[in-house]
Formats: C-alpha cells, sequence, structure tokens
C-alpha cells in the first residue's frame, strides 16, 4: 500500500508519469499498474487520463491528502525507530526564500554541532514553492513569511525574526548620505529587485505603490548576490532586509539607510508538517528554532 501512496504523491508532484516513475525508481507501467491497482482497492477513480496525466478527481485528491498523511507517519516512524539505535542521522532538506538565505546558517551551524552525523540540502525556492515542497514532503522544514500571504493548514510556525527594510545604495549617490529615507524617496530612485514572483518582491511593490511610486525596477533577479554585486558597483540600489544586509557585509562605499514612513515590519520563521509525533531530524531543528530565535531578534 505504501508504495502505491508513494506513485500518487509523485504523480501530484511531478503531474506526468514517465516523470513521476522516473522519480519513484520504477517504470512507467509498473507505476501506471499500481495506480490502477490502488484505483481498484479503493473502487474508485482516483486519476483523470488521457494522452497525458490530466489530475485527480475529487476521490482522487482525498485519497492525496491521505497519502500525505500516511506516508509522512511512516517515515516519521521509521526515523523515530532509527534514532532511538544510532541518534539522529540522515539528510535535513530546508527550502528559504531568498532573503532568509543569509540567516539559514544561524540555524544550521548550531544543529550540526549538537547531531554531526547529520547532512543538509538547502534549496532557496518561493514562498508558494516552500509550501508546496513542505505539502508533498520533499522538504522536512522551510524558511518563510508567516504573516503576509496565508500559509494554510497543516504546517506548525516558529518565529525567528522581523524583517525591516534599507535602501542599499552608494554613499555618494542619491540619497545615499541620508540617516532614514521614505517609501516615497526609494521609488524616485532606480531599483534592481528580485523577480515578481518573489513575495518580498510584492510586498516592496505593495510598499512603492502606496508610496505613490510604481515605476518598474531597472534590473530584475532571483537572486540577491547578483542584485549585492549591482549595488557594490555603486551605480545602482536596492531594498533589502536589513538582517540580509548585514550578513552580506557592508563596504566603506555601500551603506544601508533604514526606510520609514510607514516601516514595514513582516515575520520570519520556521514552518514545518503539523505532524505529532514529528521527525526527529525535524523536531530537533524546531528546538534549534526556539533556542537562537531571541538571538536572531536581538
Amino acid at each position: 500500500m505504501i508504495d502505491k501512496l508513494d506513485f500518487i504523491l509523485a504523480l501530484a508532484r511531478e503531474k506526468h508519469f514517465g516523470r513521476a516513475a522516473e522519480s519513484c525508481g520504477v517504470t512507467q507501467p509498473t507505476l501506471s499498474a499500481g495506480v490502477k491497482q490502488l484505483e481498484e482497492q479503493m473502487g474508485v477513480l482516483l486519476v483523470n487520463r488521457g494522452s497525458r496525466f490530466q489530475g485527480f478527481t475529487p476521490e482522487g485528491e482525498r485519497v492525496l491528502d491521505w497519502a500525505r498523511r500516511i506516508v509522512g507517519d511512516t517515515q516519521a516512524m521509521r526515523a523515530e525507530i532509527k534514532s532511538l539505535r544510532s541518534g539522529l542521522t540522515g539528510r535535513l532538506r530546508i527550502a528559504a526564500i531568498p532573503t532568509t538565505l543569509g540567516m539559514v546558517a544561524a540555524l544550521t551551524t548550531p544543529y550540526r554541532e549538537r547531531h554531526p552525523n547529520v547532512q543538509f540540502t538547502i534549496w532557496s525556492r518561493t514562498s508558494i514553492e516552500v509550501l508546496d515542497l513542505l505539502e508533498n514532503l520533499e522538504i522536512d522544514a522551510g524558511v518563510t513569511y508567516l504573516d503576509n500571504e496565508p500559509l494554510g493548514r497543516g504546517v506548525n510556525m516558529i518565529p525567528l525574526y522581523r524583517e525591516r527594510y534599507c535602501l542599499l545604495t552608494s554613499s555618494d549617490a542619491p540619497l545615499g548620505n541620508r540617516a532614514t529615507v521614505t517609501w516615497a524617496e526609494v521609488g524616485q530612485v532606480p531599483l534592481c529587485l528580485l523577480t515578481p514572483d518573489m513575495q518580498n518582491r510584492r510586498i516592496i511593490d505593495g510598499l512603492l505603490k502606496t508610496a505613490g511610486n510604481a515605476s518598474p525596477p531597472t534590473l530584475e533577479s532571483d537572486s540577491m548576490i547578483l542584485l549585492f554585486s549591482h549595488v557594490r558597483t555603486g551605480r545602482w540600489a536596492s531594498v533589502m532586509p536589513a538582517k540580509l544586509a548585514e550578513t552580506l557585509g557592508l563596504t566603506e562605499t555601500i551603506r544601508a539607510i533604514p526606510i520609514v514612513e510607514p516601516e514595514a515590519v513582516h515575520t520570519i520563521g520556521l514552518v514545518v508538517p503539523a505532524r505529532e509525533p514529528m521527525m526527529p531530524i525535524t523536531a530537533a531543528l524546531v528546538e534549534e528554532a526556539k533556542r537562537v530565535a531571541p538571538m536572531l531578534e536581538g
């Protein structure tokens, strides 16, 4: 049964029979036969078929919800039994929105000191992708916004710090000698920003629009490092979270100027599946997040 539920999860992720089979390490006929057997056991059609995958039936959507719960619980059970025998081992998979990547080390470094046999894989993803990956059991945890767009049910949230924004610009550029700037003033500066699929960009666009300026940026990228490298040339400016600007490191000629009027604040936190008992490797990350949160906020 579990292997057939894995097939359903793979179809939800890949939306393609061939790719789903490849991700499960089986042939496409094997996957199709497994889904068909599951349908026969349930007595209902789960997948809309044509020349290609056309989505799940309403019954299939409910089976998908149960598959996520059953497979997740099975993985948690196996991991807990293994940890009782040999301590925490395995790979911790984390997806983080780009503006938080600079602080992920504040979680993973002390975690590794406590659990040296755990390995890490960290991806940069949009906030929507973080939740999709978490729902489909492709990651163990995410780092994202907690308060700007709905997270939906099925996740536990651990606040880490509050994100505040600054204008990153050269000291000899317009506004470069200011102690603070307003969003209206920021809107008059040519900016390089994240791409529109990023929640950070949607937040900034909303603030600029409210301030009366919705001019498009002069450069867009999904990489904060690329944006920062352009600012360091002295010919570009950007809006970045203050904590990220600190992490990337300022030079003598690049300033991070707080943006006020209004001061925008959003909560960044860890999100994990709302499942009890929790995967031991994930539970340890939650405990680490609770320990480091006061230091991050401070």
